[in-house]
């Protein structure tokens, strides 16, 4: 490996000094907090550009195969703290700038979280980058540069109000615009073919062309040769300013004219319940896989000179449907560009196509109407038209006659476009991110196609970044494994196994309730620092905090907190043990039941808040704003992490990993990565409730009727007669329907169903809490082994098995 970068605290004032002096034009006497954040900015990304220059050279004389990642969102979190600390170089920058009269931590306060993405598919791709760097493989992750994020979010007597992340104006100075690297991409119009001695060219009349300018990211690993970079793009217009407009005081209509390709890449994820919102976010999809793929190949022609060995020397990976348009854009390129023939342009695609699923919900599995799609996209549109005729050509070879099954497998069917079935009949590899998911898929979701092309599907289980989540985010624990196993685990998680052998040592177990007591007091202090309040640090940490869904389960979450407080109401002497519950996320904007869910959150907080009986048993926290700073802080202070979905519905998580390695003990369904969590740590120090996957199968087909349970239980039915009364002061009838008189499918997501065994699990819980050797020993166990669950893991398995990448000597 490197060695580290070699600083000192007096080198390390002098080059914030001469930033401030040469981009400020002040003295360090003169700076603000803001100026010496920038400052610190530009050294690191010095450091980061030099390391870079000479990984590339690297690069250069291995010719490695290279990974190219394209994910619609890259959470990445702030980066300086992150940067220091990957490049080795936080405490000198910690002891210089203390020289210079600032604190550190209040300079890290004021990076704002990036606005590239929403929940888990984005800190996935981010952990990912940081994995294929700290290993040194060679990586580039597309995505684009959202002005406004997907946005900011404000509760506001319980209603989630979304105002514009505007991050960039202190968040974009790690951005390096690479003007000399735009591309142009074509959208609309009419597509013309015209063929000539029997080879066929396109024209195109009245479409509209938009410029992609990259702005990149450096991404830093630890203890690595690597550096490599995030590109995101940014839509400019090409549209000339209408000047005679605006010199006849049209001024608005002149700038809109400019404006309209720029809409492109303002916000993530628009809402989408209108054509236009479908028509943006089909514009976005394409915007990002047609400047990466020029992008991809111009870096490869100037690398090679030739596209002869462009499937040796690339990888490209679909993160999630929404960058499957890559597939035909490719073969477009290869065609109409460099005169490949349709056979020899497939080749090359399905050589280099790897895809990642990461749903089987029906909703999320992408699907695009035929007439929108041929409108914005029409020489795209031909390419998927024909990829399909040639797979359902080969499919009736394979099934004569089974139109079931091929219609099923169709890429356009029934006027839609199924990006999941193009992705999978392009893609060379397919995989699950859990081991329950990825079966599921073969069952369920992609059965036809796992019976047709078995050698297709694996599995890859999710992996956090340990470094950052463990190592960045708690110190404390940090420490203790350093003094107790050795700082090896940093570069070799499944070392964390060793700590086991700690696990009936007393002085480690006080020590363990030490670090969370002051990892608890921390958070305290974060929130009443954010909102006024306080919070309980004696009480236990109950946090549930993901992306407002339906089958996420925050109802089944407030179904026991409401049992609590009518029992609390009943028998206020009762002995109870004080807990804080604290929630987090963002609803869809269009999303209307998960935002009514998280004003029920909210409300039920301020009934308890108003009741003096109650208030100091149990406290309702929500989090405005949840976002990856927010998380730092909080999940080390955890002590239970819900991870509650419906069993068969979450591919994986990783919010759960994050929770785990940090001790938190996890309360849950056999879903998504809780299954490989149960056989990491065994039976004994993981809580399982309600119904497995099969069980929801054959309960469904047995016939689910929620009223029943409702009936049957006066603990649950108390509960459910609750919410026909009031909130502070907000009514929530339309729950008790959603429960249990529905006109489609009442209690959808089975909550009632796993109501006894989820509240029965909780209660253990809480009993065992008051053992406090058994809590902490079920604590260091899940630390213990958590190992399985670094991304650096399931990025050597995707480089291994499906990118067949090797790492840059």
């Amino acid at each position: 490996m490197d060695k580290k970068i070699n600083t000192t605290e007096v080198s390390v004032r002098e080059i914030i000094e001469s930033k401030l002096t040469r981009y400020f034009g002040i003295s360090p006497d003169e700076a603000n907090e803001d100026q010496i954040y920038k400052a610190v900015v530009l050294c690191v990304k010095d450091m980061l550009t030099e390391k870079r220059s000479a990984f590339r050279e690297k690069v250069k004389k291995q010719h490695s195969k290279k990974i190219y990642y394209m994910c619609m969102e890259f959470l990445v979190g702030r980066q300086l703290r992150n940067n220091l600390m990957n490049l080795g170089v936080d405490a000198e920058y910690k002891n210089a700038l203390a020289e210079m009269g600032f604190d550190i931590e209040k300079i890290y306060e004021h990076e704002p979280d990036p606005g590239l993405g929403n929940g888990g598919l984005g800190r996935l791709a981010a952990c990912f980058m940081d994995s294929l760097t700290t290993l040194d493989y060679h990586a580039t992750g597309f995505s684009l540069c959202y002005e406004y994020g997907l946005f900011k979010q404000r509760i506001i007597d319980g209603n989630q109000v979304e105002l514009p992340d505007s991050w960039m104006a202190e968040g974009g100075t790690w951005l390096v615009p690479r003007t000399d690297k735009a591309f142009t991409i074509r959208l609309g119009g009419t597509v013309h073919e015209n063929w000539e001695n029997g080879n066929c060219t396109f024209t195109y009349d009245n479409y509209e062309d938009v410029r992609a300018v990259p702005y990149d990211m450096m991404i830093s690993g630890s203890d690595c040769k690597a550096v490599n970079v995030l590109r995101l793009w940014k839509a400019v217009d090409m549209t000339n300013f209408n000047m005679n407009l605006f010199s006849q005081g049209q001024y608005v209509r002149a700038i809109q004219e400019t404006s309209n390709a720029e809409v492109i890449t303002k916000v993530l994820y628009p809402a989408d319940e209108h054509d236009e919102g479908k028509l943006l976010r089909l514009t976005q999809q394409y915007f990002l896989v047609s400047a990466s793929l020029q992008s991809i190949i111009s870096d490869h022609l100037a690398a090679y000179g030739t596209l002869y060995n462009f499937a040796d020397k690339v990888s490209i990976h679909i993160n999630d449907t929404h960058p499957a348009l890559c597939i035909p854009e490719l073969m477009r390129i290869l065609m109409d560009i460099y005169s490949y023939s349709w056979d020899a342009a497939w080749s090359v695609v399905t050589k280099v196509m790897s895809y990642t699923n990461h749903t089987v919900l029906p909703e999320a599995l992408e699907k695009w109407n035929v007439s929108l799609f041929k409108l914005k996209l029409p020489r795209i549109y031909m390419i998927v038209e024909e990829i399909n005729r040639r797979l359902c050509a080969d499919l009736w070879n394979m099934y004569p006659g089974d139109w079931d099954r091929i219609s099923r497998m169709a890429i356009i069917g029934y006027s839609q476009v199924r990006m999941a079935n193009l992705s999978v009949a392009a893609s060379h590899t397919v995989n699950g991110v859990s081991a329950l998911h990825s079966d599921i898929l073969k069952k369920t979701v992609f059965h036809d196609y796992y019976k047709a092309m078995p050698y297709k599907f694996t599995n890859v289980t999710n992996g956090i970044a340990m470094r950052r989540w463990l190592c960045f985010s708690n110190p404390g624990l940090t420490s203790l494994l350093d003094e107790t196993i050795g700082p090896e685990y940093k570069k070799d998680f499944p070392r964390l196994a060793d700590f086991k052998k700690f696990e009936n040592d007393s002085a480690v177990h006080e020590r363990l309730r030490e670090i969370k007591l002051q990892n608890k007091i921390t958070f305290a202090n974060y929130y009443q620092n954010k909102t006024g309040e306080t919070i309980d640090t004696s009480s236990v940490f109950d946090v549930q905090v993901k992306r407002m869904h339906e089958y996420k389960r925050q109802l089944l979450n407030v179904l026991k907190i409401i049992t609590l407080y009518n029992e609390i109401k009943h028998n206020p002497n009762g002995n109870y043990t004080p807990t804080t519950f604290i929630f987090g996320g963002k609803a869809a904007p269009g999303y209307y039941m998960a935002k009514d869910i998280i004003k029920l959150i909210w409300s039920l907080g301020e009934e308890i808040k108003k009741d003096p009986v109650v208030r100091d048993i149990i406290r309702v926290v929500y989090l405005e704003d949840y976002n990856v700073s927010t998380a730092e802080v909080l999940m080390p202070s955890t002590d239970i992490s819900e991870q509650i979905s419906l069993a068969g519905k979450e591919a994986s998580g990783t919010g759960c990993m994050k929770f785990m390695v940090n001790g938190a003990l996890t309360l849950g369904t056999l879903d998504g990565a809780n299954v490989e969590m149960r056989d990491a740590v065994g039976n004994d120090n993981i809580y399982i409730f309600g119904l497995n996957a099969d069980e929801v199968d054959d309960l469904w087909r047995r016939g689910y009727y929620s009223l029943n349970y409702y009936m049957n239980n006066p603990r649950l039915k108390a509960t459910i007669d609750r919410l026909q009364g009031t909130f502070a002061k907000n009514s929530f009838t339309k729950m008790v329907d959603y429960f249990l008189y529905s006109h489609g499918v009442a209690d959808p997501y089975m909550c009632l169903a796993d109501y006894d065994s989820y509240m029965n699990t909780f209660e253990l819980m809480i009993k065992t809490y008051h053992n406090k050797d058994a809590w902490t020993k079920k604590s260091l166990n899940n630390i213990a082994g958590a190992g399985f669950f670094a991304a650096d893991r399931s990025i050597s398995e995707y480089a291994e098995n499906i990118w067949h990448l090797t790492t840059v000597k």
